[in-house]
């Protein structure tokens, strides 16, 4: 059977820290980030999934070294980014769980094939090749979702389709005595769909996708809501080496995509909102082409693995607002935005002989912003308030990494050093942004993230017990953080009015924030019961330096110190399985000054299956058993956000013959 274009895994990858999860761990959760987050280091911003978070902050990061709304982590479909090309997060509604057959997480800087962008590491995702499988659900608040993939042959070629339809009435994230009328459910609604032809290419095969989304949702606050949409088109034509001849991969995609937001200013009794600025539109397109070329020979009692590739992104958009709200009509409007691009060329290597392993690569970037533009109007005469024209920067950065790994009887021990970094989105250098009464300025002036790093990693199997632990140090040089400038009620340069109860904050790069932690992981299997455990212990702290003395040893603003999980599973009967887990998280800080606390929190989920038929499963799911109040946002004022309350799941699966359940 014909499969989508790709390379085998490289045989670099067992030098570094890599976490798989499969297509069943990924298609349990109802959407793919919640699936992600089973893995400890996997930090969504401010806690929430994007079942309930707004487009802007739907990023992802691995360690919780500083967690960010654009993410400091690379996705990817089968080596196509999936990060917005306006501003880097993630819309996670353009792929089902259902149409993954596995994720592999690889923690720590992602240089090497991966480039720009895999700051902190990379979340690999495989597209399903076969098993056809539907799943359909209920929820209480109103859910309803339907996630869908299947394939079909077509006289030596394959097509297949993915399908996500979802909705949700929402939950009111403010609650209690401080929730007032202004407060509105987190109500959700999103459809998205994806076509894959693979064609018969030699010895390999050519993968055409496009893949096209579109959500709309409430941000929680009476006349604030967001739409993100976008399509995504792509080409892959590969072939895996055989024997020792070459494999190679030449890769094609454009992704476009589009987002609105309307913003609100909040009553001091949170009895009604004032319209505040409207995003009307952020149409943003990114390109992006590599190639690779790898070869595997036989070499002093071993083989050895080398890969050759280069690649390159461009990214163009910008944002289209109104604000200024006076009169009843929005004052002033603004159009900014520029254009970014990365170029890059790497190395890699690899030795491979009896318990021995030895990895290593060098890359080269060049990075550039340009044509950047911030042009402010007053709506009734036309006449310009402001009009900036930032000079824009450009570089070069040298990347590269090297693992070695020694095997034993029964365990293992590898140890890995590595650089990476991550330019700034077009999001973070141009576009300002507002939740509440807090005001976030952009800044066209800002370097690229470098991160360096080690880690050193233990793991083994002993009879139907497995573990691993890995120790690593890690540090981001120019880290962009949202740093606080002045509090309202006041009158600042660029930014304007802020209100009262309100907060200045401008992204820069400021200083340093280095890191140490521990992740372990283990799983233990007896008959029918299935036992896992991970715990993540991240000790991050700021050096703001000259720019933000401020920040110098506080805390990176949402990252956890320590975060856990604890899985059961037992298959009770042939038909009947139950599974658990809970996940823990200690404390974090909401804000840049550690003066916004999100309290430690612990969640409980429970999940039953009864296999109707070898190919229908019936499903039952308790998402925050408990009911815990998981707070995932603070005011300036005091307000807490909280996360969804205990949720009921009733679903049904059909899963074909072939892959994954």
């Amino acid at each position: 059977m014909i499969t989508g274009a790709r390379l085998p895994p490289a045989l670099t990858e067992a030098g570094y820290s890599v976490v798989r999860l499969d297509s069943e761990e990924l298609s349990e959760a109802r959407r793919l980030d919640e699936a992600l987050t089973s893995v400890p280091a996997v930090s969504l911003f401010r806690r929430t999934s994007s079942l309930s978070a707004n487009p802007t902050t739907q990023g992802l990061s691995l360690r919780a070294i500083a967690p960010s709304g654009a993410g400091r982590a690379l996705v990817t479909l089968d080596g196509v980014p999936l990060n917005d090309p306006f501003g880097g997060w993630v819309i996670w509604s353009q792929l089902p769980g259902e149409a993954v057959d596995r994720a592999d997480i690889v923690r720590g800087g992602g240089s090497g094939p991966y480039g720009a962008g895999a700051l902190t590491g990379v979340v690999a995702l495989r597209e399903r090749d076969s098993g056809p499988v539907v799943d359909l659900s209920a929820a209480e608040y109103g859910g309803r979702r339907l996630g869908a993939w299947g394939g079909t042959d077509l006289h030596g070629a394959r097509l297949t389709a993915s399908a996500l339809l979802e909705r949700s009435l929402g939950y009111v994230p403010v609650r209690g005595v401080a929730a007032g009328a202004a407060d509105q459910p987190l109500d959700f609604e999103a459809a998205g769909g994806a076509l894959r032809l693979d064609l018969p290419a030699g010895d390999g095969s050519l993968s055409l996708r496009a893949s096209a989304w579109e959500e709309s949702r409430g941000s929680g606050l009476e006349g604030a809501r967001s739409r993100a949409s976008g399509q995504l088109i792509s080409a892959t034509i590969a072939a895996p080496p055989l024997g020792d001849g070459f494999g190679w991969r030449v890769q094609g995609w454009t992704h476009g995509s589009d987002l609105s937001n309307s913003f609100v200013a909040v009553e001091d009794d949170r009895s009604a909102t004032r319209r505040a600025a409207s995003q009307d539109e952020t149409p943003a397109r990114g390109w992006g082409l590599n190639a690779a070329l790898r070869r595997r020979i036989d070499l002093w009692d071993g083989q050895a693995e080398w890969e050759l590739g280069a690649d390159a992104r461009t990214f163009e958009g910008e944002t289209r607002e109104r604000f200024r709200f006076m009169g009843g009509d929005f004052t002033r409007s603004r159009v900014a935005g520029g254009e970014a691009s990365v170029v890059g060329a790497y190395a890699e290597a690899a030795w491979s002989g009896g318990p021995w392993l030895a990895a290593g690569g060098l890359r080269l970037d060049a990075w550039r912003n340009a044509d950047g533009r911030r042009l402010e109007r007053d709506r009734a005469t036309g006449a310009p308030t402001l009009d900036l024209r930032p000079v824009g920067g450009s570089g070069e950065v040298l990347s590269g990494r090297a693992a070695g790994r020694r095997t034993f009887n029964g365990w293992s021990l590898r140890g890995a050093a590595y650089s990476a970094f991550r330019p700034a989105t077009l999001n973070e250098l141009h576009r300002p942004f507002r939740v509440g009464n807090d005001i976030t300025e952009a800044n066209p002036g800002l370097r690229p993230e470098r991160l360096r790093g080690v880690d050193a990693g233990l793991e083994g199997r002993l009879g139907e017990l497995s573990w691993a632990a890995t120790l690593f140090w890690n540090e981001i040089d120019d880290a962009i953080v949202n740093v606080t400038i002045g509090e309202g009620p006041g009158v600042f340069p660029v930014a304007g009015f802020v209100p009262a109860g309100g907060v200045l904050r401008q992204r820069m790069n400021a200083g340093t924030i280095a890191a140490v932690g521990l992740e372990t992981e283990a799983g233990w299997r007896a008959g029918p019961l299935e036992l896992t455990a991970a715990l993540s212990w991240t000790d991050a702290e700021v050096d703001g330096g000259a720019d933000a003395p401020q920040l110098t040893g506080l805390r990176p603003a949402q990252a956890p110190e320590l975060s856990a999980t604890f899985g059961a599973a037992w298959d009770a009967h042939e038909r009947w399985t139950l599974s658990g887990r809970v996940r823990w998280e200690s404390d974090r800080f909401d804000d840049d000054l550690n003066s916004r606390v999100l309290e430690a929190a612990a969640t409980v989920d429970l999940r039953a299956e009864w296999r109707m038929t070898p190919r229908t499963t019936l499903w039952l799911a308790a998402d925050n058993l408990l009911n815990a109040d998981v707070e995932v946002s603070e005011t300036a004022d005091g307000v807490a956000g909280f996360g969804p309350p205990r949720t009921l799941r009733l679903g049904l699966r059909w899963s074909g013959s072939g892959g994954g359940a």
